[in-house]
């Protein structure tokens, strides 16, 4: 596989720095809380009345794909392809409930959508032009996880006031299932004459997933956070009978993401 676990692992122990430093800095801010936990704040953007039971978010994300199936060995020595032209954009949204100060079960959608326009390497038609194809590989996943949070989300100061610490590590894994369709379509040669054809081809269906992550939540007001997300996720599909002796294509890969998260 192009990609391995070397992404997920450095994300992973920066996450563990980042969450040691985030708990002192916790347990700092708790400790000046509680000298003051007998009065209630006023009017502030630093405090919510009781810990919030549920979350929602929306992030973008840029997939850096493994591509590390025999389709893309094929398609990209036959044709003007790259593996990373693999890589892409997506979106995703999700929602949680949380199940006490560090432990939430989250569920929600990611999608990715990737296109591109290729040539043979070593052929072109009797008029010495270019032989030209379009390769499309699109995703939608349905999953389901357990996030946890390296440091508590916040402190009880008082029975009116919840404060949220500015700065939450987590960690998390989970699974789900992923519709996926591969489609080529355009001219294409026949190796055993060497003719040009037009045609399409097209793999689609539905495979289960499995995705670890890690990641940083920062407030930006009150319950509103910014996060920054690290997930590696492991999935392969079945191709159809449009691509004859070839193995399962490998949908597995790396995503970065940002979004906000918005506690209530």
């Amino acid at each position: 596989m192009r990609l391995a676990f070397g992404p997920a692992a450095v994300v992973l122990a920066s996450l563990l720095l980042i969450g040691g430093a985030a708990e002192a800095s916790a347990q700092d801010r708790q400790e000046s809380l509680q000298q003051s936990s007998s009065q209630v704040p006023n009017r502030s953007a630093d405090f919510l009345f009781g810990r919030p039971r549920a979350s929602i978010g929306v992030r973008g994300h840029w997939i850096f794909a493994s591509a590390g199936s025999d389709i893309f060995d094929f398609v990209t020595r036959q044709l003007t392809l790259d593996k990373k032209d693999f890589d892409g954009p997506g979106f995703g949204a999700d929602g949680g409930v949380a199940l006490n100060d560090r432990l939430d079960v989250v569920g929600g959608f990611e999608m990715s959508r990737m296109s591109k326009g290729s040539e043979y390497r070593d052929f072109v038609d009797n008029l010495l032009l270019p032989i030209e194809q379009r390769t499309s590989l699109n995703t939608l996943s349905i999953v389901g996880s357990v996030r946890y949070a390296l440091i508590p989300k916040g402190q009880q100061i008082s029975r009116l006031a919840w404060i949220p610490n500015r700065v939450v590590p987590y960690v998390g894994a989970g699974a789900g299932a992923t519709h996926y369709e591969f489609r080529q379509s355009g001219d294409f040669v026949d190796f055993q004459d060497l003719s040009v054809f037009n045609d399409s081809f097209k793999a689609a269906g539905w495979t289960p997933t499995a995705h670890v992550f890690g990641g940083v939540d920062v407030q930006l007001f009150r319950g509103l956070y910014c996060t920054v997300q690290g997930r590696y996720t492991k999935a392969k599909g079945t191709l159809s009978s449009d691509f004859i002796d070839f193995d399962p294509i490998d949908l597995s890969g790396f995503r970065v993401s940002a979004g906000i998260n918005l506690l209530f």
